[in-house]
């Protein structure tokens, strides 16, 4: 691998930490990328923001897990965008429009008139909008290359949909749907007796010819009493294993026996219901093309950025830089 050449001072911020007349060490090198460096500051700036946006998102174990992925992967996806960003430096990007269109994209989104009211919002947010500006232009600029050397040459055709279709059909299978409506009876503050005469009663009056929604409405006791008695649609797999298993023996128009709960019991009725299928090609042509697109760019990402960073100066001097994040 040839290695470019590194500068004077570049050097000489390898073999030390950069200090005040005074001798005072005001920062430390983390990594080293070419010509640029990561600074310790740079890297604790970029590990609390995206610290706080996990802290906010999650907790418990799943916390753990991403917190410690923040760690590990931190600093090589730093240094993959500062090596993207110099890449599209060598090449001259020019995204001056594409950064144009995005701030007047955030504009109208905002119903924000002019550049100069931008610029006053988010002032008063603590936002430069200089540094906002080249923030956008930076990934602008790592986009650009990621699109001519990754993206643009990716295709899929017809022929690789369908063999994926026919090889994966259980991707694309849609279970039985089931509409329901329900009466309630809540056995609170009522004696056996009463519950059971209140059940015995609606079972009368349904069996009498009376209209399931009428008698939910009338005699129910849930929060379906005011919708007389519908529950909406579920699929299989989204009602509790007692339930389903009484459900899906009945044909439309069908009432489960009651059913018992904590406080109460219920009486369903199959309103409605869908048999399982299996989604014909035209309806899923679209998601099967965006998922092996996908899987081709990812490919293709890994091995791009592998020979980008095989082509490139890259030192790492500090390996665990989280344990310099207080």
């Amino acid at each position: 691998m040839n290695k470019p050449k590194i500068c004077l001072l570049t050097i000489f911020i390898l073999c030390t930490a950069v200090f005040l007349s005074g001798g005072e060490v005001i920062e430390a090198i983390v990594a080293v990328v070419n010509d640029d460096v990561i600074t310790l500051s740079e890297y604790r700036k970029e590990f609390e923001k995206q610290y706080q946006n996990l802290r906010s998102q999650y907790e418990g174990e799943e916390f753990t897990q991403r917190y410690d992925n923040l760690k590990k992967n931190l600093l090589e996806s730093m240094i993959t965008d500062l090596l993207l960003f110099q890449e599209a430096k060598k090449r001259d990007m020019d995204v001056s429009e594409q950064v144009r269109r995005t701030i007047e994209n955030i504009k109208k989104e905002n119903a924000i008139e002019s550049d100069e009211k931008l610029k006053q919002l988010m002032r008063q947010q603590g936002i430069n909008f200089e540094d906002w500006k080249e923030q956008i232009e930076r990934n602008q600029m790592k986009q650009a290359v990621i699109f001519s050397e990754v993206v643009r040459d990716i295709s899929v055709d017809d022929s690789d949909l369908v063999e994926y279709y026919n090889q994966h059909k259980e991707e694309f299978v849609e279970p039985e749907e089931y509409e329901l409506s329900a009466i309630y009876v809540s056995s609170q503050d009522k004696s056996k007796e009463e519950v059971e005469k209140k059940k015995k009663d609606i079972l009368e009056k349904l069996d009498s010819g009376e209209k399931f929604a009428q008698v939910a409405s009338e005699y129910g006791e849930g929060p379906e009493k005011k919708s007389q008695g519908s529950l909406g649609t579920f699929k299989k797999g989204e009602l509790a294993e007692n339930l389903e298993k009484a459900v899906e023996k009945l044909e439309v128009g069908e009432r489960t026996p009651w059913i018992k709960i904590q406080n109460g019991w219920y009486l369903y009725k199959l309103k409605g219901k869908k048999e399982k299928r299996v989604k014909p090609f035209d309806e899923v042509r679209k998601k099967i093309e965006e998922k092996l697109f996908n899987q081709k760019r990812e490919k293709k990402m890994q091995q791009f950025l592998q020979e980008l960073r095989e082509k490139n100066y890259v030192k790492i001097k500090i390996s665990k830089p989280w344990e310099y994040v207080s």
